[in-house]
C-alpha cells in the first residue's frame, strides 16, 4: 500500500511540474500515511517546484502535538522533502471562525485545482474533518459551495478527541483536485468504507468522495 501510494504522489508531481512548472500537494493527517510521507521524503523528485499544504488540521499551533503542521515536520518535511514550500491551515486568530477568511487567503495562495488530495478515513466514516453531526458538515459537504475551507466543531463527536475546533477543505474544493487518493488500511476500515454506500453523507461523510468517479483512487490493503 505504501509503494502505491508513493508511486502514485511521485508520478503526480513529475507529471504537473512536466506541464505547468509547479506541484500542488495537499496532505491529511494520521497514521495512515505516516510511512508514505516517510518515503517520500527520500525521493529525488523536484521538490522546489512542489507547494504543499493541508487538508485539514486542529486550530493549535505549529510545533504542538495534534497539529497536521507538526506532524508534517516529523514525517515529510525533512531529508530531500524539506525543499518544498508549505502554506498551512492556522491562523494566528481565536478559533477557525474567526480565522475563516485568513485561512481561504493561504489556501488561494497553492495553485487550483490541487493535483492531489490525500484523503484518509477515521472508523466512523469521517474524512478531512467532516465528523458525522458536527456544526458545519452541512456546509462542508454542499457541492455547491464556492469556498475552499470550513469551520467544523466537532464537540460531542468522540473520535475528534481533545481538539473539536478544526480548519477544514470543503468538499467542493477537494472535488475540484485532479487526482484523489483515499488511504484505507485495514479491514475494519475497508468495512466501514464499504458499508458507507448504504448511508447518507452525513452519516458517513467519506461516501461523498465516490462522486468523483474516476478521480478517485482507493488503496488498501485488503482483497
Amino acid at each position: 500500500m505504501v509503494e502505491q501510494a508513493k508511486q502514485l504522489i511521485a508520478d503526480a508531481i513529475l507529471s504537473a511540474v512536466a506541464m505547468r512548472g509547479t506541484a500542488s500537494l495537499m496532505l491529511s493527517g494520521g497514521s495512515s500515511p505516516q510511512p508514505v510521507y516517510e518515503a517520500l521524503a527520500e525521493m529525488d523528485l523536484p521538490w522546489d517546484k512542489v507547494i504543499i499544504g493541508l487538508v485539514d488540521d486542529r486550530w493549535i499551533a505549529r510545533g504542538e502535538a495534534g497539529s497536521n503542521e507538526t506532524f508534517l515536520d516529523r514525517t515529510l518535511f525533512k531529508s530531500l522533502a524539506k525543499n518544498a514550500k508549505f502554506i498551512g491551515l492556522k491562523t494566528s486568530d481565536a478559533d477557525p471562525r474567526a480565522g475563516l477568511r485568513a485561512s481561504a487567503a493561504k489556501i488561494s495562495q497553492i495553485p487550483q485545482p490541487f493535483d492531489v488530495c490525500i484523503m484518509g478515513m477515521g472508523l466512523d466514516g469521517h474524512t478531512a474533518s467532516w465528523f458525522p453531526n458536527s456544526s458545519g458538515l452541512e456546509e462542508a459537504l454542499d457541492p455547491n459551495n464556492p469556498n475552499s475551507v470550513v469551520a467544523i466543531d466537532a464537540r460531542g463527536c468522540p473520535v475528534a478527541g481533545d481538539h473539536p475546533d478544526r480548519i477544514s477543505l470543503t468538499l467542493s474544493a477537494v472535488m475540484a483536485s485532479r487526482q484523489i487518493i483515499l488511504m484505507i488500511p485495514g479491514a475494519n476500515k475497508a468495512e466501514v468504507f464499504e458499508q458507507s454506500a448504504e448511508k447518507s453523507v452525513f452519516e458517513a461523510p467519506v461516501k461523498a468522495l465516490r462522486a468523483a468517479g474516476e478521480r478517485l483512487t482507493i488503496i488498501t490493503d485488503e482483497t
